[in-house]
């Protein structure tokens, strides 16, 4: 099953900026998944269970840091793959 989730960092730090793009980094550099951003957030989709394995890894490595962090999660199911949407 497909899945999307629409995902914003917001660092409660005043170097708000290298956390959010290391994070889009590390999820970019997971297999299988599409990654897209705009300002306001990094929208990932791909299979349900390499999403959430990927959200799980990332989010464990972000809050295992010092610096304190909110997520703001939206996940979209029923998703179409590539090849389906033409």
């Amino acid at each position: 099953m497909r899945i999307a989730v629409d995902i914003s960092l917001y660092p409660l730090d005043a170097d708000y900026v290298p956390p959010i793009k290391d994070f889009i980094e590390c999820l970019n550099r997971q297999p299988g998944l599409r990654v897209e951003t705009n300002a306001m957030s990094t929208q990932v989709s791909g299979e349900h269970d390499q999403v959430f394995a990927a959200l799980a890894a990332e989010t464990k490595t972000t809050f295992a840091s010092e610096m304190r962090a909110v997520f703001v999660m939206k996940v979209l199911g029923g998703v179409p793959s590539p090849a389906e949407r033409g």
